[in-house]
């Protein structure tokens, strides 16, 4: 099948995912679809304004543009009868997906596993912490860790996958001809060596912030478990957990305090049963039934801690603030120095804070 066509096909004017498999039915072939005359289209689709865009004559050169981009640029085309076209994106319910995608990477799109982790781009140190705890959860399990590449939860699960040696894709709302944000280039290429980049959008594709929601159906429809670590009222993580959910895929989210801006919208998808409580990886394979693999140990490790006494204290005022000082600590507490000094090293063996240049600490 000549991908020049495939490409074609998606360049028609207000053709989608679901017109596009309508239109497949007909042509499974797109290179017949782009061979036909006008009384050929007008019989399989009437008089719309489709058979003019099918016959406009500057659609096909638009498509040899970027089939030599995509030439020049040794990036794979997954079109959606190819097998190696993300299979989950072909489920029940997910009729908007792309029928064409462009890939450029080593991972395996139908690995057994798939966890997608999203949250707000203004991340915490609660929320960052956690995701990377999380991603190393999983490390002994074969999971593909997929993302949005955007700042914040996205960079964060990212960069945790590739520390700990899983493989990673980012899923992007623009063409593969620029990385946005441009600070995540490394990123990026770091992620071509054990992972990838995908995206449906051809690379003349202008950058809009509107493309990005469109974005989120795709990581949702390409995971089997979607993992919201921080998110407020609204914003891009909520849009791919209520697509997860009406992908019928599991939603998992990290619990935080009610007064914490970016914890808000994790709970309120708890609360209203719309994600599954998350405090460790464990939670993950209890819900989906997974199994472990034969060498895998449980870790057993809450994403978050319950503390008590000074412990607690000292980890809400680290919490709050960020970064402070042993007088510093003592100046906002009753506590003594002695009694803080010993609880902050207690909660160093805990691997709950550690201790900067200058009697500096902060939360891990």
């Amino acid at each position: 099948m000549n991908h020049l066509y495939q490409i074609a096909l998606t360049m028609l004017p207000g053709v989608g995912g679901k017109t596009a498999r309508q239109i497949l039915e007909f042509y499974p072939d797109p290179e017949e679809l782009f061979r036909e005359n006008r009384k050929s289209l007008e019989a399989a689709f009437g008089k719309r304004p489709i058979v003019d865009h099918i016959l406009n004559k500057t659609t096909l050169p638009a498509a040899e543009n970027e089939m030599n981009f995509v030439e020049k640029n040794a990036i794979r085309m997954l079109f959606v009868n190819n097998s190696d076209y993300p299979q989950r994106l072909k489920r029940p319910g997910c009729e908007d997906a792309p029928v064409l995608l462009y890939y450029k990477g080593n991972a395996d799109l139908n690995c057994g596993k798939v966890v997608a982790i999203v949250g707000s781009r203004k991340a915490t140190d609660y929320g960052r912490s956690a995701t990377e705890k999380l991603v190393q959860e999983l490390t002994s399990e074969s999971i593909l860790i997929v993302s949005g590449l955007a700042y914040g939860i996205d960079g964060a699960s990212h960069q945790a996958a590739l520390n700990n040696g899983l493989p990673t894709v980012g899923v992007l709302g623009h063409g593969l001809n620029l990385i946005y944000p441009a600070s995540h280039r490394n990123l990026a290429k770091e992620m071509l060596a054990n992972g990838g980049l995908l995206t449906e959008f051809p690379s003349n594709t202008k950058l809009d912030p509107g493309l990005f929601p469109a974005r989120n159906r795709i990581i949702a429809a390409m995971a089997d478990v979607v993992v919201v670590m921080e998110a407020a009222k609204k914003g891009g993580a909520l849009i791919t957990a209520e697509i997860a959910n009406g992908y019928n895929r599991d939603v998992f989210a990290l619990p935080g305090r009610t007064t914490d801006t970016y914890s808000e919208g994790c709970n309120s998808l708890i609360k209203n049963n719309k994600a599954n409580l998350l405090t460790s990886a464990d939670d993950i394979f209890y819900i989906t039934g997974w199994k472990r693999n034969k060498n895998s140990k449980s870790v057993q490790q809450t994403l978050f801690q319950e503390f008590e006494g000074e412990e607690k204290t000292i980890y809400d005022l680290l919490l709050l603030h960020k970064e402070l000082t042993i007088d510093e600590i003592s100046s906002l507490c009753d506590l003594s120095l002695p009694k803080i000094a010993k609880t902050l090293l207690t909660l160093e063996l805990k691997n709950v804070c550690k201790r900067l240049p200058g009697k500096i600490y902060k939360l891990v």
